[in-house]
């Protein structure tokens, strides 16, 4: 195993494990996209799973194209401007990814068909402010990139990945397609979701108690 290799793990499970700390005031939204180069008739070419502090809210696929609203915090916010907003742009997200997935491919390494490509998207907001987003890519099970997209860093996981970061580096529509998304959009989500989110963890008011009367007492007297 290189040590480049071993570095580009390292890299990854730290920033992951980052992603998913909800301590304290430090929340996450990741977005998971499934995507497949080919599809059979009535199965969907993409799919998304949504989750806010590692509790899922939202899932959708290319068939249906509407986002289902999962647990407490997706029937709360389906019907809010944000949750359009969202449904648009992963809409849009998928097909920029299907549309580079066929001549995305690892060297020296066979891929097959039909290629599965599948983006982990992270963002996290700490203090009220962004302090973290990231893209994680994996090629038909294979970990492939990682792209930290506040310092626009690539860091390349699988050896045979080199030629697609040189290809995605050089494709600036979809560069700026994850910059924006992942640092612009997620944080923009984060901070809407953030507000019904903790309303719904507030403690709800409790009427003060009032004690039964002593039957034994009464009776007595």
């Amino acid at each position: 195993m290189s040590v480049a290799y071993s570095a580009g793990r390292l890299s990854l499970t730290l920033l992951l494990t980052e992603a998913g700390k909800t301590l304290g005031n430090a929340h996450s939204l990741c977005l998971d996209l499934t995507i497949k180069s080919q599809s059979r008739p009535g199965q969907p070419w993409c799919r998304v799973q949504g989750s806010l502090d590692t509790k899922p809210f939202l899932q959708c696929d290319s068939d249906s194209n509407k986002v289902k609203p999962l647990g407490f915090l997706g029937k709360e916010v389906n019907d809010t401007k944000v949750w359009t907003e969202l449904s648009q742009t992963l809409a849009e997200a998928g097909k920029e990814l299907k549309m580079v997935l066929p001549v995305t491919k690892l060297d020296k390494k066979e891929t097959g068909d039909p290629r599965i490509l599948q983006v982990k998207m992270c963002c996290q907001r700490e203090a009220e402010q962004c302090s973290g987003a990231s893209l994680h890519f994996s090629l038909n099970g294979w970990t492939v990139l990682l792209l930290d997209t506040r310092s626009v860093t690539w860091t390349v996981i699988d050896p045979g990945a080199k030629s697609i970061k040189e290809e995605w580096e050089n494709n600036q529509e979809l560069a700026e397609c994850f910059r924006k998304i992942s640092t612009g959009d997620c944080s923009y989500w984060l901070r809407e979701f953030l507000e019904h989110w903790e309303n719904m963890l507030l403690p709800e008011p409790t009427e003060p108690l009032i004690m039964a009367p002593d039957i034994s007492q009464s009776a007595s007297i």
